[in-house]
This record gives structure tokens, sequence and C-alpha cells, in this order.
């Protein structure tokens, strides 16, 4: 039951998503349709969550396409194929620092950093992060846990390249884990209760007083420009601001739901809602949101992983800040 084949996300799920038509906001049978990325499982699925909750979008259709993390998003919303994704801070920085950004951020998700973590072992001596001087350690690129890991690093004098950073994909770095072949993963979500319970892993560091909690909303650029497609994102965000409404006041039924999407036993998940920094809410557009993503992208210039400078201003527009702020 606790195989290891059991935490491997399903490969083909990016490529699904890239799968889609780009075009058009009408399904084949007729109705209006809105493309959303899902990047994970657990806390995050707002597909999962709607359902648990008993929401239902009315008047359209959300056509969902799974991801690993929000990396793939930007790929998929650069290339078309989605109309409205989510994504941390991380991913549009490196997509601002190319020719290519077909997308907007629109909206913030507020929510939980303690599920951003650096794992170790079973039997690990580490005991610091200073102890993964010159050990491999996983990371998924262009994410969140590429950035608080180099966070991470500084805080205790060390660098990048006093590690043995190695970049690999949800699922690799599960299995790679898994088998022994990391000293230590940077990972976020629920691959961290997986490998708790199968791998007896233990939480080395979390991301507490590094990430700013903003994960992002994007559309893409013309979906923004089209109208109908337009009113299709407001009525979205409205549906998620009841679900996250809704999850905040049943925390207990939601990690219920998540053990058994996930496969892990609930008290796995329970410990995970107990460590939570915050429940997820909807957040608009502001100064503030646009200073935290631009600090982001300047530790990342500074450290090199970036060409240079860049201006994440002009990747943020704040049209649905007033349906975002009406009253529940």
């Amino acid at each position: 039951m606790w195989g290891r084949r059991q935490i491997l996300l399903g490969g083909g799920a990016a490529a699904m998503g890239l799968a889609l038509s780009a075009c058009g906001g009408k399904n084949a049978a007729g109705g209006d349709v809105l493309r959303a990325s899902i990047t994970g499982k657990g806390d995050g699925d707002t597909r999962l969550l709607i359902r648990t909750a008993g929401l239902a979008p009315e008047g359209f259709r959300v056509e969902y396409s799974d991801f690993q993390s929000g990396h793939l998003v930007i790929e998929a919303l650069n290339g078309g194929s989605l109309d409205y994704g989510g994504m941390s801070e991380i991913p549009p920085i490196f997509a601002a620092a190319s020719t290519i950004h077909s997308f907007r951020q629109i909206a913030i998700a507020h929510g939980n950093v303690n599920n951003q973590v650096v794992l170790v072992p079973k039997g690990s001596a580490a005991r610091s992060i200073a102890d993964l001087k010159g050990k491999r350690v996983g990371y998924v690129r262009a994410t969140t846990s590429q950035y608080y890991l180099i966070r991470m690093l500084e805080q205790v004098g060390l660098g990048w390249d006093d590690i043995q950073p190695v970049a690999m994909g949800v699922s690799d770095g599960a299995a790679a884990f898994s088998r022994g072949s990391l000293d230590a993963w940077a990972i976020y979500g629920y691959p961290i209760e997986r490998a708790i319970a199968i791998d007896g892993a233990r939480i080395l560091k979390t991301a507490f007083g590094i990430l700013s909690g903003n994960y992002l909303v994007s559309a893409h650029v013309d979906a923004l420009a089209d109208p109908a497609k337009v009113d299709l994102i407001g009525r979205y965000l409205r549906l998620i601001k009841r679900a996250y409404a809704w999850a905040a006041a049943h925390q207990d039924e939601w990690a219920s739901t998540i053990a058994g999407n996930i496969g892990v036993p609930l008290e796995y998940v329970r410990e995970q809602f107990r460590r939570k920094s915050d429940v997820y809410t909807l957040r608009p557009v502001t100064d503030a949101a646009i200073a935290s993503q631009q600090e982001v992208a300047d530790v990342f210039a500074r450290v090199g992983l970036i060409p240079g400078h860049v201006d994440v201003r002009p990747l943020w527009d704040d049209r649905f800040n007033s349906i975002i702020q009406e009253e529940a």
C-alpha cells in the first residue's frame, strides 16, 4: 500500500495540459469553458476543494489540466493552452526574463508556507541547513523550492556552489529521495506527507519567514482581451472565494478528503494542517504584493540565475480587485 509507485505523479499530466485546444471559449458540445490549471494535489487542489465544498460553476464549465509545478503552468500559458493558471511568485520571474510572457497576474491566493520544506531521509545526521554543505540536494527548478533553498543557504553563510544542487521534477525527486539518491529534498505540498509516511523522512526546515505566502493567479492575455472570458474569470474567482471560506470553516472534513485523495493516513494530513501558517484566502493585487515578487526577482538576479534585473510590475493586472474585495 505504501510503495514507491504511490509517490509518483502522472508523468503525462503536463503534456495533457499542453495538448488542450489553444483557442475558443466554447467546448465542442457548446457552452462556456474556462481552461484552468491544477498544480499538484492536496490543500492547493481547487478542483477537489470546489467539489468537496459542494460547489460548482454556474452557467459555465471549467476544463482542468494537471501540472507538477508552476513553471509548467507558465509554459502552458505561454503556449496558449490555458486561460487561467496558478503558481508561486517564482515561475513568472523566469518568464519575465525571457522574450515570451503571454500572461498577467490578476490575484493572490495567499496561503500556507509551512508546506514548503527541506526534507532529509530517515537516519540523516543533518540537524541544520549548514549540515548540507557538499551534499546532494534535490529541488524543482524555477519554483519556490529553488528560491527558499537559496535563502536558507545564505542564512547559514553558504552559497549555491556549496551544495550539489540536483534539479528534477516532482516525480523524479520523489523517486530519487525514496531510493536514497538525495541527501535532502527541497519540496512543497503533498509529497512531504507521503515521504514522511512512506520513507520516514524528517522536516529539516520550513520556508516560514522566507516565503510571503503569495501564490499567484494568472490569466492569458488573450483571455483578458475577451469580454466573455473576463466574465468567466470573474465568476470563477467568486467560486474560489466561496470554496476557500468553506475550507477555513471545515478543516477536519477537508483534511479527511485530502488524505483519501493522496493516499496517506489522515493523521499525517492533520499534522500538516496543524503546522499551517495560514489558510487560503483570495487577495487583490496591491503594491505590497508587487514589491514582494520584485524582492524575489532581485534575489535571483543577484545570484545570477536570471540574466539581470527584471521589472515585475508590467506582469500585473488589477482589474479583478473589486470582485476579490466583495463581501462574502
